[in-house]
């Protein structure tokens, strides 16, 4: 038995007429009947009963008719999801951590639009606490950003770099000619941190990093944005913990000081949907690793 048999058998019940069957198949009459009597030989069941020109169902048939349209029916959405989930989108929505996957970023969009020129890419400056949500609700395609948060069972995941925690002060602050610091050492000065309200995740990090040394962090300024406090360690009056990836957004502003002892590092991974894995996402991720294979360092 194959679909073509269900199909004009199908076509043959909904018409009740071999004839006009055909015509809607686009197929020859006797081809028709050759096919629903090859079905019937199979099944040894008469499905049709023929009265001159016209045919019904009988009894077997009209079990067997609701059967076979829901088979096709299955088969019909089946091909669509597939369709739909190789289809190449015309863009995709990635969201970034603008202050640690600079690097990463610029290597995905170089990559990437070698392969898919013809793909928009549309890139959101977000915070780590924003990203998840969004790739939830479809707004993102993929997210580069720090595992942090639990990850939603919905959404994939890939490690693509480690940078390892450093304290950052600007040219002109009394350590920038340090080698090495301890925690321990600076946490008594002001620590340029990000807005909690905004970034919630970034300042329980902080909390759980000097609750390593038994301090509390003793707050300096918040900002909005990396640009800000860039800016502000920069002016040279205080220091952050930060990954060591953000000195190719910084430049020679700001001085990146090994901690020793050393803090866990900061892991960057990229996010997308299970379900919307499609061929340009996983491109994407693909060009967001790095070239080598090897996870980075620093």
């Amino acid at each position: 038995m194959e679909l073509r048999h269900l199909r004009y058998f199908v076509a043959v019940a909904e018409e009740e007429n071999v004839s006009r069957a055909a015509a809607k198949l686009r197929v020859s009459q006797p081809a028709v009947g050759r096919q629903v009597h090859d079905l019937e030989e199979e099944l040894g069941l008469l499905l049709l009963a023929r009265t001159g020109k016209s045919v019904r169902l009988t009894a077997a048939g009209k079990i067997f008719f609701g059967e076979a349209r829901d088979v096709l029916a299955h088969v019909a959405a089946s091909v669509a999801k597939v369709r739909r989930s190789l289809a190449l989108p015309t863009e995709i929505n990635v969201g970034y951590l603008p202050s640690g996957t600079a690097g990463m970023l610029s290597r995905a969009l170089r990559i990437f639009k070698a392969r898919f020129a013809e793909v928009r890419v549309t890139l959101h400056d977000l915070s780590a606490e924003d990203m998840q949500p969004l790739l939830i609700q479809g707004k993102l395609d993929v997210a580069l950003t720090v595992l942090r948060e639990k990850l939603s069972p919905i959404l994939e995941m890939q490690e693509l770099a480690r940078s390892e925690t450093c304290v950052v002060v600007g040219a002109s602050h009394p350590l920038a000619k340090a080698k090495f610091v301890s925690l321990a050492e600076v946490a008594a000065e002001p620590v340029a941190t990000f807005a909690s309200k905004d970034f919630p995740g970034y300042n329980q990090h902080l909390e759980k990093m000097f609750a390593a040394v038994g301090r509390q962090p003793h707050i300096g300024s918040e900002h909005d944005s990396g640009s800000s406090l860039i800016a502000a360690l920069a002016a040279g009056q205080e220091f952050a913990l930060l990954p060591r990836s953000v000195h190719r957004v910084a430049g020679a502003r700001l001085k990146f000081l090994k901690l020793r002892p050393i803090l866990p590092p900061w892991t960057f991974v990229a996010l997308w949907r299970k379900d919307a894995a499609t061929d340009s996402v996983r491109a994407f991720v693909a060009a967001a690793s790095e070239p080598t294979g090897k996870r980075r360092h620093g």
